[in-house]
């Protein structure tokens, strides 16, 4: 009874904290300072109450995610970052979505659960952190007892992840770019490494490196990297971040699947897929880093299909 007690106090603690940032909106890095408990919208174009696309269990994410029965993944409209590549902007950039309270929010977890889904998968949480908190406490009260993953873009404000401590068990953050030149062009974002280094480093002290048991994730970091044409993203920098900064065992997922979509087409030189020696290229940057544990893809099935095939190192492209 007592650590239920101790629970509900430290939980409704972080719930008036986290809203108290929406007050004067600092949830992300780019602090609007507009009041979105009274409707005000900010960079991101998110209001008061959470809106999701779409919720369903997801067979593509890595193997430890998804792994058999699927990941319980819960896609957030709007975004902080605005990536003229991003493979998801219907949902990011341009809205699509509907509004929900986080009563609505908690029962969809809790119907993900029901479905044998390993975990809960939060998928561009960032400007929500407030509401999903909320809805975790009302799921948990009720019964959630799966893994909970924080899928971002690796731009994130310390503040906000402080207040998650103990509550996310998996980090799944982009590392996109270590060039800031790049970042400011494709997602302006010009601080997206400095303010992504942070982030990164404040999740790997909550949570660690990655946990399994019998393959499927119970705790830790997990780290996407897209390789872009011409090295655009800056991939040794990052690998090398990851590896002197974290851990060399960090699990890493160096991704192949970029194309050109949404507004990519007004940039040259990101206007095509990349080639499978520059992913080959990004493979061997990795493991010159000293990475030790990752996901590779098949380049013939990225080119093919974009449906990943996984193999569970860096090594052996």
């Amino acid at each position: 009874m007592k650590v239920l007690q101790n629970f509900k106090a430290v939980m409704q603690g972080r719930i008036k904290k986290a809203y108290k940032l929406m007050e004067k909106c600092c949830i992300c890095p780019r602090k609007c300072g507009v009041n979105r408990l009274k409707g005000q919208i900010g960079f991101c174009k998110a209001g008061l109450l959470p809106m999701v696309s779409s919720f369903h269990a997801h067979f593509g994410e890595e193997p430890p995610i998804s792994g058999r029965s699927g990941s319980g993944t819960i896609f957030f409209t709007h975004c902080s970052l605005r990536c003229v590549f991003c493979q998801n902007h219907p949902i990011s950039q341009l809205g699509s979505g509907k509004e929900v309270s986080v009563e609505e929010l908690a029962g969809m977890m809790l119907k993900l659960q029901a479905e044998g889904c390993h975990n809960i998968n939060f998928v561009t949480p960032a400007h929500y952190m407030p509401q999903i908190l909320k809805a975790v406490f009302i799921a948990k009260e009720l019964g959630l007892n799966i893994p909970l993953v924080y899928n971002s873009g690796g731009y994130e404000s310390i503040e906000a992840l402080e207040i998650l401590d103990g509550i996310i068990d998996i980090y799944m953050p982009d590392m996109k770019y270590s060039d800031s030149s790049s970042a400011k062009k494709y997602s302006n974002a010009p601080d997206y490494f400095e303010i992504n280094k942070i982030a990164v480093k404040e999740m790997y002290r909550q949570v660690g490196d990655l946990k399994m048991d019998r393959g499927i994730a119970k705790k830790g970091l997990l780290i996407r990297h897209l390789v872009l044409p011409e090295d655009l993203a800056g991939s040794q920098e990052v690998f090398e971040f990851i590896a002197n900064e974290l851990s060399p065992d960090t699990y890493v997922n160096v991704m192949a699947q970029y194309y050109s979509g949404y507004l990519a087409d007004k940039y040259p030189e990101i206007d095509r897929r990349i080639t499978a020696r520059e992913y080959m290229e990004a493979i061997r940057l990795a493991e010159k880093a000293g990475l030790k544990n990752g996901f590779r893809q098949v380049m013939s099935t990225i080119m093919r299909k974009r449906i990943p095939e996984w193999t569970d190192n860096l090594k052996g492209l």
